[in-house]
């Protein structure tokens, strides 16, 4: 028996990618950290080049198994992502659990327009959705109240903090724990201050509201994962104020509580209505939201025309990148019709039928 038979196989240390920039990953580890790694809990990689042949991207969020660590400069390469059980794309995020989106009660004034048009953003996704109001103290609590009773009539039980007071945070942390969340909402609703709350150890850029548009700017540049305290990983994303919706218009009716509600108490004639003008519609009716649907509604369809014209001009036109020149151009593909010369065979065949008549027609007048 050789000396070394007894030696035990290191598995490689195990983590999850936090932070991507350019062509680096930085992973944190969880599993398999030795005695010499000397409390180094992150690692700084790169991407084997097997993967990167085989096309394999890495994302936020993705399970890693880390080769070669190097502990004492912090270095190391992704040899291995794991099966991921959710992705998104906007945010890039791998393995994320839910959605937080964050509003302000005040300054910014909500509006339930710009709400809904969030949440139907965040149910598309798949993931589980929660809503967070902000600034409660700069309103009334009967204010307060008559917001809380009207978003659980759209399917949705919000936690109204203050980040001012440090109210309800201890409920929003129950939310958050042991799971990844993402975190969105218009910018200036206070998502960054919130993150600083919850994770005192970072410092997170805070930028005031535009006093002339009411509206915030915006402070978050990339997506990072960032450690609870009491375990679970926040997902910071840049703010925006407009999602776009890029779903089809079968799909827009899936992501309103309220419609799912109705349809599981009976069903529409039609299996393919779009709730507007069909009859024996058991959605079409008195609902609050029932006018963001329609508005929706249209604005998918005419997303789809759009996509349904683009593909039609794809596929009459092409690509062609001229010789000694750094551009492409388009140009129409030809068509059998249009643009392609007859054949020798065809052209042969057509003037041997040509003269047959004009024999034919002698004949007759002799």
């Amino acid at each position: 028996m050789s000396a070394g038979s007894d030696s035990q196989v290191v598995p490689p240390p195990v983590g999850t990618v936090v932070a991507v920039q350019a062509n680096y990953y930085r992973v944190r580890l969880d599993t398999f950290i030795p005695p010499e790694a000397k409390g180094v809990d992150y690692l700084l990689c790169t991407r084997r080049s097997r993967l990167k042949k085989i096309g394999q991207q890495v994302m936020v969020g993705d399970r890693v198994a880390v080769e070669e660590p190097d502990w004492v400069d912090g270095r190391g390469a992704i040899s291995h992502v794991e099966p991921r059980q959710t992705q998104m794309d906007r945010p890039p995020v791998a393995n994320a659990n839910q959605i937080l989106l964050v509003f302000a009660l005040a300054e910014p004034n909500l509006d339930p327009f710009q709400l809904s048009r969030f949440l139907v953003k965040a149910e598309s996704t798949g993931l589980s959705v929660s809503l967070c109001l902000n600034k409660s103290d700069l309103i009334t609590p009967e204010t307060r109240q008559k917001w809380c009773d009207r978003l659980q009539q759209w399917g949705y039980n919000p936690v109204t903090i203050s980040l001012h007071e440090g109210s309800s945070l201890i409920t929003l942390q129950h939310q958050l724990a042991n799971t990844i969340t993402i975190v969105s909402g218009p910018s200036g609703v206070g998502k960054s201050s919130l993150i600083n709350r919850l994770i005192p150890a970072i410092d997170l850029r805070v930028n005031s509201v535009s006093g002339k548009l009411g509206r915030g700017r915006h402070t978050t540049r990339h997506v990072e994962l960032f450690r609870l305290p009491g375990g679970g990983l926040l997902a910071d994303s840049p703010g925006f104020n407009q999602p776009d919706l890029d779903c089809t218009p079968t799909e827009l009716a899936q992501y309103f509580p309220e419609i799912r509600q109705l349809l599981l108490e009976k069903s529409c004639q039609f299996s393919n209505c779009l709730h507007r003008t069909e009859p024996n519609c058991v959605v079409r009716g008195n609902w609050e939201r029932y006018d963001h649907y329609l508005t929706f509604l249209d604005e998918t369809i005419a997303h789809q025309e759009t996509l349904n014209h683009s593909s039609e001009a794809e596929e009459s036109t092409k690509l062609m990148n001229n010789k000694g020149e750094n551009q492409l151009q388009v140009e129409p593909k030809l068509s059998a019709k249009k643009y392609r010369q007859p054949s020798r065979k065809t052209q042969k065949q057509t003037l041997r039928d040509l003269c047959h008549d004009i024999e034919q027609s002698q004949t007759e007048n002799d």
